[in-house]
C-alpha cells in the first residue's frame, strides 16, 4: 500500500501559478518567477568596485548544501543536512536572523563524493505554502509561516522512483492546482499531485520509455575513459556504466506551445514533455550525456526548446510540430557542442545563449547565438559556473567561488566587476547565485553570504 501522510486539513480554493507577491523583485522558486534565471528587478549596480559590492550581512551554521535560497515576502528559504537530519529552513530578509528549522527526514548519505554536504534543490513558495524534494525523494509541503508539515509523499515507496547517484535534486514545479516532481520510476517517470493535498492526480511513462526499470544508486560506479559516441549517448570522464534509466538532477518547466501547455523535463535519457493531464507528447534524446547526468534546467524561448550537458556532448535546439494525435514532433534545428553546460545553467538574452561550456575538467563562460547555435564570442578569464541574470546584468559565479559581473553582449565579452568569496570551504560552489530585493545571494555549505547591489 502507498504511504500517504496528510497532516492538515487546508483551506482556500484554486490559485494562480503563483500568489501574488510582496515585493515584484522576490524570487519564489528555482531560477526565479519564469524559471529562467532572469530578475525582473531594476535599479542595482552596473559596474562594481575593485572589491566588489559591500557585504550586508551573513548566516552562518545552517547546514550543509547546495541548495539555493527562495526569498519571498520577507523571508529566506533552502534546504540543509544539519547533524543526522535532512531539514528545511527560514530566515528573516532584513539580518539572516532564523525563524524556523523543519525536519524533513533522517539524513541521506550519497556515495559519490561532489555535493555529498546535502541538497541541492530549491524550495517553491505557493502563497502561504512551500514545496521541497529531499535528497532520497521525500517530497514535502510546509507552512510558510512556521514551517509546520501539511503533507509528506515518497518517490521511492510510492512510485517506484530510484535514487539518481548525486541523490535526487530536483526543485518543485507548481503550475494551477497540481505540484510536478520527477520520481524517475518505470511507471511514474513524472507525476502531478494535488498542492494542497499531496494526492496523485497522475503519473505518466517517458514518452518511447523502454522496459528497463531505473538502474540503482549502488550500481553507479567511477568510470575513467573516453566518452561514448553518438546523439544521446554522448559521454566524457565520470562516473556511471552507461545510460542509466529514470529521473537525472533537472527541474521542469512549464510552456505554452500554440496555447497548449506542456511541462518539459530533462531525464537521465532525454528531454521530454507530456501535457497537463499527463500524456506523453514528444522525446528528444541528443543532449543526454551517456551518463545520465544530465544537470541544466530546460529553456523555451522564442519558439525552440534547448537542453545540454556536459561529458563531451553539448546542446540542441527542437521546434515543436504538432501531429494530428495530438502529439508532437521534436524537429531538431541544430545541435552544438560548444555548449556542453554541466550544471550551471544556461540564460537567453537578445537572442544569445549565455552558458559554461565544460565538464569536470572545467571550463569558460561561452555566447551562442540561440536560432543558429553559432558561437559569438568564448572568454576563458570567465571560468565555467552559475548564471543569474538582473537589470541588464549577468552574475556569474565559478566553482571556484569568484563573482563576475558582466554585461551581456553578441559582440564581445564585456566584464565590470568581480570579487573572490571569502573563507571559501573546499567544496565546489554549485548553489547558484540569487538577486532579489537589492541584494545579491551567494551560498557556500553552512554560509549565506547577502551583498548589496542595490544602486544609489
Amino acid at each position: 500500500m502507498k504511504r500517504f501522510a496528510l497532516l492538515l486539513a487546508l483551506t482556500a480554493g484554486g490559485a494562480p501559478l503563483f500568489a501574488p507577491a510582496a515585493h515584484a523583485a522576490d524570487w519564489p522558486q528555482w531560477q526565479g518567477p519564469n524559471r529562467d534565471a532572469i530578475s525582473a528587478e531594476e535599479g542595482l549596480l552596473k559596474q562594481w568596485p575593485k572589491d566588489g559590492p559591500a557585504l550586508a550581512w551573513k548566516a552562518t551554521d545552517l547546514g550543509g548544501g547546495d541548495s539555493a535560497p527562495a526569498i519571498v515576502d520577507g523571508k529566506i528559504f533552502a534546504m540543509s543536512i544539519r547533524g543526522d537530519d535532512e531539514v528545511v529552513w527560514a530566515l528573516s530578509e532584513e539580518d539572516g536572523k532564523e525563524l524556523w528549522v523543519s525536519k524533513l527526514s533522517p539524513a541521506y548519505q550519497q556515495r559519490m563524493p561532489q555535493s555529498k554536504e546535502g541538497p541541492g534543490g530549491t524550495p517553491t513558495v505557493d502563497g502561504d505554502l512551500l514545496y521541497v524534494m529531499g535528497m532520497k525523494g521525500n517530497v514535502a509541503c510546509l507552512k510558510v509561516a512556521d514551517g509546520e508539515i501539511v503533507w509528506q509523499r515518497d518517490l521511492q515507496e510510492d512510485f517506484g522512483g530510484a535514487i539518481p547517484p548525486w541523490s535526487f535534486r530536483e526543485s518543485p514545479l507548481i503550475d494551477g492546482d497540481k505540484v510536478i516532481f520527477t520520481p524517475g520510476g518505470d511507471e511514474a517517470m513524472i507525476v502531478a499531485l494535488n498542492k494542497k493535498t499531496g494526492e496523485t492526480i497522475w503519473q505518466s511513462k517517458m514518452p518511447g520509455a523502454a522496459e528497463a526499470p531505473a538502474e540503482p544508486q549502488e550500481e553507479a560506479r567511477p568510470q575513467e575513459g573516453p566518452g561514448r559516441g553518438g546523439r544521446g549517448g554522448r559521454g566524457g570522464r565520470g562516473f556511471g556504466r552507461g545510460p542509466r534509466a529514470g529521473a537525472a538532477y533537472s527541474s521542469a518547466i512549464a510552456i505554452d506551445v500554440d496555447g497548449e501547455r506542456q511541462y518539459v523535463q530533462f531525464a537521465a535519457k532525454g528531454l521530454f514533455a507530456v501535457s497537463p493531464e499527463g500524456k506523453p507528447l514528444w522525446r528528444y534524446d541528443a543532449p543526454a550525456n551517456g551518463m545520465g547526468i544530465n544537470c541544466s534546467t530546460p529553456i523555451y524561448k522564442d519558439g525552440l526548446v534547448f537542453a545540454a550537458s556536459a561529458y563531451g556532448t553539448g546542446g540542441g535546439a527542437v521546434k515543436l510540430q504538432k501531429k494530428e494525435d495530438g502529439t508532437y514532433e521534436a524537429e531538431e534545428v541544430y545541435f552544438t557542442s560548444s555548449m556542453q553546460n554541466h550544471h550551471g545553467g544556461m540564460i537567453v538574452h537578445d537572442g544569445a545563449l549565455y552558458g559554461g561550456n565544460g565538464g569536470n575538467g572545467g571550463g569558460f563562460l561561452a555566447c551562442l547565438d540561440f536560432q543558429t547555435g553559432d558561437v559569438l564570442w568564448r572568454e576563458r578569464d570567465a571560468q565555467k559556473g552559475s548564471l543569474t541574470m538582473a537589470d541588464d546584468r549577468l552574475y556569474l559565479r565559478t566553482e571556484d567561488g569568484e563573482v563576475v559581473l558582466i554585461e551581456p553582449s553578441r559582440e564581445k565579452y564585456l566584464e565590470r566587476g568581480r570579487f573572490s568569496q571569502p573563507d571559501r570551504t573546499s567544496s565546489p560552489a554549485w548553489a547558484h547565485p540569487v538577486v532579489a530585493n537589492g541584494k545579491l545571494y551567494i551560498r557556500d555549505q553552512g554560509t549565506l553570504y547577502v551583498y548589496d547591489v542595490k544602486a544609489n
